[in-house]
């Protein structure tokens, strides 16, 4: 495969984690604060419409690989966008909360689809040679949706909820239909694999056990910061929106440089120790709210967290692989996505619930930072078991 295709392949795999968890999951947290303002919805409400659209991301990790095997990669990938960019616009109509509890579930489902069917749809059509750096595009596509939601929903609330939803729904529908026409829209079946990289492997089960429970774990740890983080800032810290979505565009920043971060990092260490160090610097980031809320602290936080939401993406992703035959690699990823969904879900209603009857996020960031200190202890184990 030429340079330039890959290249196509890692700007539409980009497109895909862009929609799927930029647009259709992180777009929102900057519009809680704006939502509440503007009488759309209570504090409490709001916040659990962004935990429902985490359920429809469970929903999605579980269905989208056997959506493919009956409809095929392209037909799920169509219909995966087109629903994105659908809740996008609906969600410019104030007609209600179960009108967007509907919308906010289907693109979680649609989200998690185009995360767990375009990114393994762009990696494996290139050679293992370009794999690291079409990676890299396929990956930095969350920070550059967080970056690229947070720098224009502050400006764009201003002219009111409606606009700032429509104005993410048009640049959505137009990335959409440029990944479609350069890339999905022509995408070719994977030949069958031979025989013997069928064959039953000895695995290292309980090294792939644990990289799945840091995994889930590592979901738990950063959702006061993708849920959260903004609306702490802008009314608990009493620092307005403009602030709350400034330190949004930090995290989104750190989340464009994770990818390429955490390839550096795995070359040095190796997978698994690499993310073992990622989830603990994970967890101290977490904590730094509860120690100070300087400009300076959480600036570092949304910095590092950011950095290390994709970070780990890549790195657990990776040390499954290490860990797996080829043709075993896809069916434990799915179950590590699962695990994450289910994860998140939980853990997102649950802090939901307990900010309902605390009143306060800080407590949220120490339940986190718990849930991170045991999933590098998870991923540590992960490292010394030994690989087959």
């Amino acid at each position: 495969m030429s340079d330039a295709s890959a290249t196509r392949l890692g700007l539409a795999g980009g497109v895909a984690t862009l929609l799927g968890i930029g647009m259709a999951r992180f777009a929102y947290t900057p519009l809680i604060p704006a939502l509440v303002e503007a009488g759309w919805f209570s504090a409490h409400a709001a916040a659990y419409l962004g935990a429902i659209n985490l359920l429809g991301y469970l929903v999605g990790a579980a269905i989208a690989h056997r959506a493919t095997l009956m409809f095929g990669v392209r037909a799920v990938l169509a219909a995966a966008l087109a629903v994105t960019v659908a809740s996008l616009f609906a969600c410019a109509l104030d007609w209600g909360v179960y009108w967007y509890g509907f919308w906010r579930l289907a693109c979680g489902v649609s989200g998690a689809v185009l995360v767990v069917v375009g990114a393994p749809a762009a990696l494996s059509r290139v050679a293992p040679g370009e794999r690291a750096r079409t990676g890299a595009l396929v990956f930095t596509g969350i920070g550059l949706g967080v970056a690229a939601s947070g720098t224009l929903v502050p400006w764009l609330a201003d002219f009111g909820v409606a606009a700032a939803w429509l104005a993410l729904a048009v640049v959505s529908a137009v990335l959409a239909l440029w990944s479609w026409a350069v890339a999905w829209r022509d995408l070719a079946a994977l030949p069958e694999p031979a025989a013997d990289e069928r064959a039953a492997a000895a695995l290292p089960l309980t090294a792939i056990l644990l990289v799945i429970a840091a995994y889930g774990l590592d979901a738990v740890g950063f959702v006061p910061h993708t849920l959260f983080w903004v609306d702490y800032i802008a009314r608990e810290l009493g620092q307005g929106l403009a602030a709350g979505s400034g330190y949004w565009v930090v995290l989104g920043l750190g989340a464009m440089c994770g990818p390429v971060a955490a390839g550096w990092l795995a070359a040095r260490l190796g997978f698994r120790p690499a993310l073992t160090l990622a989830l603990a610097i994970k967890a101290l980031a977490v904590a730094l709210p509860l120690v100070s809320t300087s400009m300076a602290a959480l600036g570092l936080s949304s910095f590092l967290v950011g950095l290390l939401i994709p970070g780990t993406v890549t790195l657990t992703s990776g040390s499954i692989a290490a860990l797996t035959p080829a043709a075993r690699q896809q069916q434990f990823w799915g179950w590590a996505t699962l695990g994450f969904a289910l994860a998140q879900a939980v853990g997102a209603y649950g802090m939901s619930w307990g900010y309902e009857r605390l009143g306060s996020y800080l407590p949220l960031f120490g339940l986190a930072c718990v849930a991170l200190v045991l999933a590098t202890l998870s991923a540590a184990a992960a490292a010394i078991r030994s690989t087959p």
